[in-house]
């Protein structure tokens, strides 16, 4: 059911990336969510409407202010460090483990006022040790087995230079001690040479709704370019559109989609895409593989509703797809989608890169880690961040929220989850023509696959998606829903229930 109406130029040989890796910034997530808000410059303003875009991505959402009782918010992610124990030049000593401390004796550990910062100690020759930090009265638990380990947060909310020390006897003397430095006001939010590559969760088109069938036109263009993957740290991602995911795309069963598709001509790879929506060579990646500088149109019929991936098919494709080529399709039901108040449109991915998570300077991407199916990074929407200081999700208590969730991988499955809430309904494997099920927690989703959940929202706060896979939080892999209103106490409150 695909045809090519203008058929690509040959192609050209895919050269090496080179990507740059980043400062030693994670997420915390450790039984329970701690928040940690940003002061000055990374306070902004929030927009409670919905715009609609069109398919071919060719405008971004205008922003309305805030109300005027609804306050600033921002978050940030923790500052994680990670300490070894180990003998040194004759004293027992930590030893600093990835980023910037990698293999430093008792390293200083440097952050920023307001910063939520975590330190991993693990035991490295099977002494008694701990960690402990007098000013924050804040430590960790005692370590005794080799590879034992202990991990505790505290919010650095004191400027100045403050010891971190072993509190067992005598270890403090002999040479267990170190500095944590707290610098005031906020880390840099974003190096200026670096792109936001970032989709925002809230970029979306309108719903479909009930209407006749008819030829819907994308635009699609392939750049490569540098973005950001985190605090001083980039990446060149290569992107449909310029940003990752892609761009959402809409359309109702029985649809004609008509794809214009240019690969930029400063890129260095070809290009091409595969829509898992579509039906014939490839989902259209027979038709569609470009060299730097070429176009094609490949036309489908939109045989099936529901929720689907699409990415690039050029190899190595798992290459292209970690750097950032995915995105969704949602092709509506004839009549529609059930409404919603809300909508947002969020993707799961994994970054493989040469150096560990929290190295500085440029590597390139590591392919041996890549078919062995080691990432360095869980991103949502691209970077470290995306969904927490960058573009968290925003609602009203008492909305209906659906998130369109769908993992372009390439190789990890996700089980999302949204921390605080339960999903009203879940239409499993992006089926929307399958009744959803009801009331689930969390659920998974495969590479290459997708979702639609909806729930509603009793009560203002903060709620954190993750992948249940909790571990990931901690290689960047979290985002905010901040929900404005009244925080119903029947609910939930603090204390003992009221009489």
């Amino acid at each position: 059911m695909i045809h090519n109406k203008a058929s690509p130029m040959p192609g050209t040989t895919p050269k090496a990336v080179n990507s740059v890796v980043r400062h030693l910034l994670a997420t915390l997530l450790a039984g329970s969510m701690a928040f940690a808000p940003l002061s000055g410059a990374f306070a902004q303003a929030h927009d409670h409407t919905m715009t609609a875009q069109t398919s071919s991505d060719t405008a971004a959402p205008a922003a309305a202010p805030a109300s005027a009782d609804a306050p600033a918010v921002s978050y940030h992610n923790a500052t994680i460090f990670t300490l070894r124990t180990g003998i040194a030049e004759g004293r027992m000593v930590y030893i600093g483990v990835g980023g910037d401390i990698e293999g430093k004796v008792n390293p200083t550990l440097m952050v920023h006022e307001g910063e939520l910062v975590q330190i991993n100690l693990i035991n490295g020759e099977g002494a008694e040790h701990d960690i402990v930090l007098d000013q924050y009265a804040a430590r960790s638990a005692i370590v005794v087995g080799k590879n034992a380990s202990s991990t505790f947060s505290f919010l650095a909310n004191k400027v100045g230079e403050f010891a971190y020390f072993c509190s067992i006897a005598g270890h403090r003397a002999a040479g267990m001690e170190g500095l944590i430095q707290v610098m005031p006001g906020p880390r840099s939010d974003m190096d200026s040479d670096m792109t936001d590559i970032v989709r925002d969760p809230a970029d979306l088109p309108a719903p479909i709704g009930q209407r006749a069938p008819q030829v819907v036109r994308v635009d699609l263009e392939t750049v490569e370019l540098k973005g950001r993957l985190d605090d001083g740290t980039s990446y060149v991602y290569w992107t449909f559109n310029r940003k990752v995911p892609g761009p959402m795309l809409r359309a109702r069963v029985g649809d004609t989609i008509e794809v214009h598709i240019k690969n930029a001509a400063d890129s260095v790879m070809m290009h091409s895409v595969d829509f898992h929506a579509a039906t014939g060579p490839g989902g259209g990646a027979d038709f569609t593989q470009l060299a730097p500088g070429e176009e094609a149109v490949v036309t489908f019929k939109a045989l099936k509703a529901g929720i689907f991936v699409y990415h690039c098919a050029t190899p190595s494709v798992a290459h292209h797809i970690a750097s950032g080529m995915y995105g969704m399709i949602v092709v509506e039901p004839e009549g529609g989608l059930p409404q919603v108040d809300r909508e947002f449109y969020v993707m799961q991915g994994e970054l493989y890169t040469v150096e560990p998570f929290g190295t500085k300077g440029e590597m390139e991407m590591d392919y041996d880690k890549l078919i062995s199916e080691r990432p360095e990074y869980f991103l949502f929407n691209g970077s470290v961040g995306a969904l927490t200081k960058a573009h968290p999700l925003y609602a009203n208590a008492g909305e209906t929220v659906r998130i369109f969730f769908g993992v372009g991988g390439p190789n990890y499955t996700s089980s999302f989850h949204v921390i605080g809430e339960i999903f009203d309904h879940v239409y499993d494997m992006g089926s929307v023509t399958s009744p959803p099920l009801t009331g689930v927690q969390t659920v998974s989703v495969p590479p290459g696959g997708a979702t639609m959940v909806d729930f509603k929202i009793d009560r203002a706060g903060h709620y954190v998606l993750v992948d249940h896979a909790l571990s990931r939080a901690e290689r960047g892999l979290a985002g905010y829903l901040i929900v404005d209103g009244p925080r119903e106490d029947d609910i939930m409150h603090s204390g003992p229930a009221k009489q």
